[in-house]
This record gives structure tokens, C-alpha cells and sequence, in this order.
């Protein structure tokens, strides 16, 4: 399986319910750097998995929609905590939307799949993987 991954970075708002979240019930910040990889079984036709500029854009436009916001404000995430392993599901199916559009070309709609992997921290992450 070939892959490539592009990167950006995230900073938003939030807080939880329930009591296994401590302290994190209160509002709190999160900053996170986003991983996206995209996975094929065969190289396209280009001789890559796809056009790593595009997929750097389509990632930033997924994150750009989110960032600097208080989640708990957007209806989208209503009654929904907001966690590191939701968040990588949510900007993986947007990014699947995307893909399914033909925002990152022709030859990104033969891709097999993406992980997206949300970093908390040097020693912390969560990921989310989904077939396309």
C-alpha cells in the first residue's frame, strides 16, 4: 500500500460531559497537529497517491472550518463530546466528501483510504481510519 500525509495544525475550544473527563468538563483549549494520509494499493496513472498540493489545500479548507472556534457553539457538535477521537473522525469524512467531489482530482477517486491522526502532544495522539 502506498501513502503520502500532508499536515496542518488546529487550535479550538471545548469542554465535556461526564465524569471521566475531571477537569476537562470546564471549557478548555486544545491545539492539535493534523495528520492526513492518503493510502492506494497502486500508484495512479501520475505515478503518485495524489497530488500532495491538493490534498494539503482540501486538508487546510477542512481545518480552516473548525479552527479558532468554540466547539461547543457549532450546532454540528451539538450534544456531542468533542473528543481527540471524534474530532480525527469528523475531518476524515469531510475530507472524504472532498475527495468523493473531485476536489483533489480525477485520479484521488481510485484512493483506498485516509487516516487522520490528531496530535495532542509529543507523546499523545488519537487516530481515525476510514475506507473510501
Amino acid at each position: 500500500m502506498f501513502s503520502i500525509t500532508v499536515r496542518d495544525h488546529l487550535m479550538i475550544a471545548h469542554s465535556f460531559r461526564g465524569e471521566v473527563f475531571g477537569p476537562a468538563q470546564r471549557l478548555h483549549g486544545a491545539t492539535f497537529i493534523v495528520d492526513a494520509t492518503f493510502r492506494r494499493p497502486e500508484l495512479d496513472a501520475d505515478n503518485i497517491v495524489v497530488d500532495i498540493g491538493l490534498a494539503t489545500q482540501e486538508l487546510g479548507g477542512v481545518v480552516s472550518e473548525l479552527n479558532y472556534r468554540n466547539l461547543d457553539d457549532e450546532p454540528a457538535f451539538a450534544g456531542i463530546n468533542t473528543s481527540t477521537e471524534a474530532l480525527a473522525k469528523v475531518i476524515a469524512d469531510r475530507l472524504a466528501d472532498r475527495v468523493h467531489a473531485g476536489a483533489l482530482g480525477e485520479g484521488a477517486r481510485d484512493l483506498a483510504g485516509i487516516t487522520v491522526t490528531l496530535h495532542e502532544s509529543h507523546i499523545a495522539w488519537a487516530s481515525f481510519e476510514r475506507t473510501l
